[in-house]
């Protein structure tokens, strides 16, 4: 029986031997070549690879920072059909060149590739589509480019045109080098908001360490504090939270909509907020008196101290008619493009108001020498600081006009309101009323105790343990919130309201669950840090107010904690404004302010006077732990019953765990120190630079070994990006 040929039967008995000279292996002129071996097959390997259900090779799995900061505008997709194909099926994949390693502390991101997608979300289309992303913001805010419409993208769709069966699809153009037109003035826009904004918020808390310099942290700044909040709290309630969230875009619709590109719809808001406004403060300043008895029964009961403050309440109350006529030209001109105003002319507010008190200062010496009270200052004292504060706010707005008159509107009263559409917004801010009364009363309700404790305090010897304390220590409080959590979700936020439309409550849960686990990584060291480190915060920041800086420490540390469910209530309250839901929200904030009223009360029921304000700086975080409870549940069935709850709340635990001890022992060197050197700026500032050190030395060793996941990618992003 002949065997089957296996391509050597040539070399074999009886075949052609190779002719001499020739190498082994070199291919014989007539001869078949013997094939190639095939590869040893593992009859082991099926479909392990079929999927990746890791998904190992996805970078954005890897990295839980790259989805948002990923620079799209530098790296455009390619056009559809260009993309590599998927290799065999059973074939496994080549290992990944930059996998999680949880051996490495911080490990460098990998390179961003060159096409970042293969798929297009939401029907964009590749060749068209021009991607906004973080370096860019950075490196091109200053180009200056032509822009007819800043708002043309926002109804993008509602423009468009359909396509006739003539037209031919737009043809594939090289990704552009940078972006022109209307991105780049955004991106211009976008960095003098946020440059505004920070700017605004160092010199708003400069002028606080100022006016306690000035008047320190007692009674008689309590009684300011008291006349300079009223006007914000009024002009908020009778039309400040319906301006924003319902006046606007009625605002910016008309601008679309009208011919005359919403001029007319604008000169008749500014006319109904201009007489409106001057009818409620000429009413508020006449009825200053009843105003100071609501805020402050404690301070309406002394003689000198109600006096000074109606005086002052009758320079501040004025402010809130500046107020709204600030808020609408600066939205008008948001309307048209111009984004900067808005956020810088409060910078020109901060400047008169800490030249006011400076000017105060230098004519009657500063607190710690002139111990000014209620009982002494003057009557051109009190003249000098409720002309300054109303001054600024009446510079803040008329800084707006020069803008007005540059985008081309030109202001004028119309009193032609019926049948534009006013008396319908109207009515669609009735739960924004509601939401900014529940917050309003309880803030009357914890003004009321505060000033009341602080006065008894006062007279006890404890000065710094009234409103004012609570306000500083609150202030000092918030902007780790405002600067962390909010700039994330700025990022976040577009993307969950679009998913929210879409109906993809999948996207919606995870864009939420990223920012809660993202903030944290701030937001919870910041929380133990306030608590660690809060005396010594306070005694350098206001040394110049006398003894009561070491009381507002210790409201500070109390609100310490309070941080975390503050922040994460933030969060959690977006995924109900991306469906357009505000009931809800003013539910939950009915909550908080009943918890925060009625645990301040048993605050200033149980404790002593000079310890009531700390109790009620801990009611507040208390009340939003309470409101965070109630707004997860309801939203968690919003989604479907799952909210990765799981995974949020190990983020937290790792985080609180690495955090206590670093608060220990961080709070530990700062209390020796002080001890030692005292609570002066030398001792203060010596107290809060070591105990700072020892507490982020403690956590980042703890942190790494217990491998969170968020911060060592944000670590790792930013090593990444300073390296490049």
């Amino acid at each position: 029986m002949n065997a089957p040929y296996d391509g050597d039967r040539g070399q074999g008995a009886g075949g052609p031997a190779p002719a001499q000279g020739t190498a082994p292996g070199t291919p014989v002129p007539g001869q078949v070549p013997p094939p190639a071996a095939a590869p040893e097959h593992d009859p082991y390997v099926q479909d392990a690879y079929g999927y990746d259900p890791y998904r190992s090779q996805d970078l954005s799995a890897q990295d839980p920072v790259a989805e948002v900061l990923y620079d799209r505008a530098a790296h455009p997709p390619p056009p559809p059909g260009t993309y590599q194909e998927p290799g065999p099926l059973y074939a496994a994949p080549a290992a990944p060149a930059y996998a999680p390693d949880p051996r490495v502390w911080a490990q460098t991101p990998p390179p961003e590739p060159d096409g970042p997608s293969r798929h297009m979300p939401y029907g964009d289309h590749a060749t068209t589509t021009q991607f906004v992303g973080v370096d860019s913001l950075v490196t091109q805010a200053t180009d200056q480019q032509p822009e007819p419409d800043a708002f043309a993208h926002l109804y993008r769709d509602q423009q468009a045109a359909p396509r006739t069966a003539t037209e031919e699809p737009p043809v594939a153009a090289p990704a552009p080098s940078k972006p022109a037109g209307r991105a780049s003035s955004l991106l211009k826009s976008s960095a003098l908001m946020a440059a505004g904004t920070i700017v605004s918020r160092l010199t708003g808390f400069l002028r606080t360490l100022v006016i306690a310099g000035a008047i320190g942290v007692g009674t008689f700044n309590d009684t300011y504090q008291i006349a300079n909040t009223l006007p914000t709290m009024i002009y908020v309630l009778v039309g400040g939270g319906a301006l924003n969230a319902v006046f606007i875009p009625q605002l910016v619709r008309a601008m679309k909509n009208d011919d005359d590109g919403g001029e007319a719809y604008a000169n008749r808001l500014l006319t109904l907020v201009v007489v409106l406004l001057a009818g409620i403060t000429t009413v508020c300043v006449l009825a200053a008196p009843l105003f100071i008895t609501m805020m402050s029964p404690k301070i309406a009961s002394n003689p000198e101290q109600m006096d000074v403050a109606v005086a002052f309440a009758r320079y501040c109350l004025p402010t809130m008619f500046f107020m709204g006529v600030h808020v609408v030209l600066g939205q008008i001109l948001n309307a048209r493009g111009r984004f900067g105003a808005m956020m810088w002319t409060p910078v020109l507010n901060n400047i008169v108001v800490i030249a006011t008190f400076g000017a105060f200062i230098w004519a009657f010496g500063g607190f710690t020498t002139s111990g000014v009270n209620a009982a002494t200052v003057t009557g051109d004292g009190v003249r000098l600081l409720g002309l300054g504060t109303l001054l600024g706010l009446t510079v803040q707005a008329l800084a707006m006009l020069p803008y007005l008159r540059d985008a081309g509107f030109k202001p004028k009263l119309r009193f032609d309101w019926k049948g534009h559409g006013l008396g319908k917004a109207a009515g669609l801010a009735k739960w924004t009323f509601f939401f900014v009364l529940a917050n309003q009363v309880g803030l009357v309700v914890v003004t009321q105790l505060a000033t009341w404790a602080g006065s008894v305090a006062e007279k006890q010897g404890h000065p710094g343990t009234g409103i004012t304390a609570y306000n500083y220590a609150l202030l000092l409080w918030q902007m780790p919130q405002a600067i962390i959590t909010v700039s994330v979700m700025t990022a976040v936020l577009p993307r969950i309201s679009r998913s929210a439309h879409d109906g993809d409550v999948a996207a919606v849960r995870d864009d939420i669950s990223y920012g809660l686990r993202t903030s944290a990584v701030a937001i919870v060291p910041c929380a133990f840090a306030f608590l660690a480190l809060g005396v010594p915060m306070a005694t350098l920041l206001y040394a110049g107010s006398g003894a009561g800086a070491q009381n507002i420490g210790y409201v500070l540390m109390a609100f310490g904690l309070g941080l975390i469910p503050y922040s994460v209530q933030y969060v959690v309250l977006r995924g109900f404004y991306a469906y357009e839901d505000t009931r809800t929200p003013f539910y939950n904030t009915c909550i908080v302010a009943g918890v925060n009223a009625a645990v301040s009360v048993a605050a200033f029921l149980v404790l002593p006077a000079r310890w009531a304000v700390v109790g009620m700086a801990a009611a507040y975080g208390l009340g939003y732990a309470v409101g965070v409870g109630v707004a997860w549940r309801r939203l968690r069935t919003r989604l479907g019953g799952d909210l990765d709850g799981a995974h949020v709340m190990r983020t937290y635990a790792r985080l609180a765990g690495a955090c206590f001890p670093a608060a220990v022992v961080g709070g530990g060197v700062a209390f020796g120190i002080t001890r030692l050197l005292g609570s002066g700026v030398t001792g203060s500032l010596a107290s809060l630079v070591a105990g700072g050190i020892a507490l982020a030395a403690v956590f980042l060793v703890a942190a790494k070994r217990m491998r969170i996941e968020e911060l060592n990618a944000m670590v790792g992003m930013v090593r990444g990006r300073l390296g490049r």
